[in-house]
């Protein structure tokens, strides 16, 4: 299993907003994904801040999963926002 864990930290008002526009759909589709075992984006009491979780069955599933946000409009909205992000593997 792929593990992440970590924050998203916007600068700006602007930053936030392009988050809040965009985590809904970003949320639906990745939920959708094989391989995906968990997936939220959630506010925290700073309204700049929000805590990422998601977890893949393997690396493939995750990879596929970089791949297709990369290519979305939640990474061309979002690309510059800062990323505070932990990847681990965990079993075999």
């Amino acid at each position: 299993m792929i593990r992440l864990r970590g924050q998203l930290i916007c600068t700006s008002e602007t930053e936030a907003a392009a988050v809040r526009a965009h985590v809904g759909e970003h949320l639906r589709l990745t939920r959708a994904e094989p391989g995906c075992l968990s997936f939220e984006i959630a506010a925290t009491e700073d309204p700049m801040v929000w805590e990422v979780m998601e977890s893949f069955r393997d690396r493939p599933a995750f990879d596929v999963h970089q791949a297709r946000t990369r290519a979305s409009g939640w990474f061309a909205a979002t690309r510059g926002i800062l990323r505070d992000f932990r990847v681990e593997e965990i079993g075999d």
